[in-house]
């Protein structure tokens, strides 16, 4: 029920004179980053029954949830009255409920009568972009920025979102463009355009504008994060070392470090990256995020016993999702060959994203040690979501089935498998190997041929098919072509990089080939690219130092078969 006798005085402040007004404050704007502008002159309006009749009116469809025929009321109220604040509340009610086309009326009304309001001109401005009316909104975005010389940077913040969300990335970039042209010393404006050069796709120039709002406030964290990703693209190194250089001036810069420290990782210089987490986590010990990220790091580069005590200073802080961090411990027990612990860790890991691959891992670990009922057991009581899942599901036992040299029956599992997911990517390269194990070449060939036709950008698809006709030494020249365009789209995979030197080495070029297998070999101490690194040391000569690596490696892995098959064939 509305209150007439509230809504009535509302109404009559409303409708008040300017002396009275301007005593309330009302008809002001206070929007942060803009000046109070002064208050604008009130009709001298006549408080008639027929104006209150329609206010009431008005209020009442508001109260009964009718907003859109409130704002159509209010709209032509302000009309009549000349109202400024009628006007105002006219458009939020249009605006509110999506009519754009009052809305944009009501904002013009209010500017019309109160011509100094900034609120009024953003608002429409915003208005006029999304409606696709750039041209329009123009003069009301250079008068918004006139208007506040002593706070051009913030207006520039204030202004940009509205005009980066219009479609036309360019026309948005010319838009800004010209409306920083007169504010050549304002780091805002050079940030921001910068922002939207980059979405239009012209990167030089947001890489330009970027480091000038740098140079301009060259202690303004979000700058400087911007000029370094921008960087990042054409030069890598680089950003690197203007992140550095920039936490040497300001080493308390908490959100520079933490993008530094996620593009050291991005670039993969894992130990760097822990440094730099370790370091945030030092400044912030509670934090159980960066403890996680630390103990995964440590994981990474082989830390394990360091690694394990920080993911449990993760898990102890109580702030961290408890199924994540025994997933992760889970991970690292297995890493550390302590299976049962793993398996412990894994069934800990009671919900959320983890729960479906922990179980999987459960199962296999037990196959692996020899306990295949708990294994099927376990599978059987685990429940696939979705068809992703239900890959895996099958991948995990074929992979058992694989580990306990029963080949034949992991390639029907899978075979199975792609008669229910056809063409599955996924499905189809392991099917295709587990072809190749079985001496099926031809199936094989055909499977990865067809992966290939699938998705011409399989870069492991590529190498499997080049590298088993190497191993079979067959077909040299195609098997060669296959790697290299292997390499081509993955150049930094150590598998793919060893497959580049063996065919080397099938070609006699045993120069070439010790160049990719060191390679290989520095990126991951695999057994079997020391296999290969090992057969080109000795076959080039170099048996001393051919001995050496295969020695490391049988440590390291003294059951892998391959391994030993090469050393037996030299060295007997």
């Amino acid at each position: 029920m509305i209150n007439l006798k509230r809504t009535t005085v509302v109404f009559a402040m409303l409708l008040a004179s300017c002396a009275q007004a301007s005593q309330q404050g009302l008809g002001q704007d206070k929007k942060p980053g803009f000046a109070v502008q002064k208050q604008a002159e009130l009709p001298k309006q006549e408080l008639t029954a027929q104006m209150l009749y329609e206010y009431l009116l008005g209020e009442m469809a508001l109260q009964r949830g009718q907003s859109r025929l409130a704002a159509q009321i209010h709209l032509k109220l302000a009309n009549v009255t000349r109202d400024p604040r009628l006007a105002r509340y006219a458009a939020h009610l249009a605006f509110d409920t999506r009519q754009m086309d009052k809305a944009v009326t009501a904002f013009q009304l209010w500017l019309e009568l109160e011509p100094d309001s900034l609120l009024a001109k953003q608002a429409l401005a915003t208005l006029l972009v999304s409606g696709g009316k750039m041209e329009e909104a123009r003069p009301h975005l250079v008068s918004v920025l006139a208007a506040s010389p002593e706070d051009t940077g913030n207006v520039f913040m204030q202004i940009a979102p509205m005009i980066a969300n219009y479609p036309d990335k360019n026309a948005a970039l010319n838009l800004l463009r010209e409306l920083a042209q007169p504010y050549p010393r304002v780091a805002e404006a050079h940030l921001v355009t910068a922002q939207v050069a980059a979405s239009a796709g012209k990167h030089e120039l947001a890489l330009e504008e970027a480091r000038q709002a740098h140079s301009l406030r060259p202690e303004w964290d979000t700058a400087i994060m911007l000029h370094a990703q921008l960087m990042q693209v054409t030069d890598p190194g680089q950003a690197l070392v203007l992140l550095k250089t920039y936490l040497d001036n300001y080493p308390d810069a908490k959100e520079v470090r933490l993008f530094y420290a996620r593009t050291l990782l991005e670039q993969k210089q894992n130990r760097e990256a822990r440094t730099e987490f370790q370091r945030l986590l030092n400044a912030y010990p509670d934090n159980a995020d960066l403890a996680f990220a630390v103990g995964l790091l440590s994981i990474d580069i082989g830390e394990l016993d360091r690694g394990e005590k920080e993911l449990q200073q993760a898990l102890s802080s109580g702030k961290k999702d408890e199924s994540v961090v025994y997933y992760y411990l889970g991970q690292l027990s297995e890493t550390k060959k302590q299976y049962e612990d793993a398996i412990k860790n894994y069934a800990k890991v009671k919900d959320g994203e983890y729960n479906f691959v922990a179980r999987l891992r459960m199962a296999y670990l037990n196959s692996k040690q020899g306990k295949p009922e708990a294994a099927r057991q376990i599978l059987e009581k685990t429940v696939a979501k979705n068809n992703q899942q239900r890959i895996r599901l099958i991948m995990t036992e074929a992979e058992m089935l694989s580990d306990v040299q029963q080949f034949g029956p992991a390639y029907q599992k899978l075979k199975q498998g792609l008669e229910k997911f056809p063409n599955h990517p996924d499905l189809m390269y392991e099917a295709a190997m587990m072809a190749e194990k079985l001496g099926n070449h031809d199936g094989f060939e055909q499977m990865m041929r067809k992966l290939i036709e699938l998705k011409p950008d399989h870069a492991h698809a590529y190498n499997a098919l080049g590298y088993g006709m190497l191993e079979r030494n067959e077909r040299l020249p195609e098997a060669m072509q296959l790697v290299e365009k292997a390499y081509q789209l993955e150049p930094n995979d150590a598998g793919i990089i060893d497959s580049m030197g063996f065919g080397y080495y099938r070609l006699g070029d045993l120069p070439k080939s010790l160049e990719f297998l060191r390679r290989a070999y520095a990126a991951n101490p695999d057994p079997e690219i020391a296999a290969h690194l090992g057969e080109v040391l000795w076959v080039q000569g170099d048996k001393d130092q051919a001995r050496k690596v295969w020695d490391d490696a049988l440590k390291m892995h003294p059951e892998n078969i391959p391994l030993q098959l090469v050393i037996k064939k030299f060295t007997h």
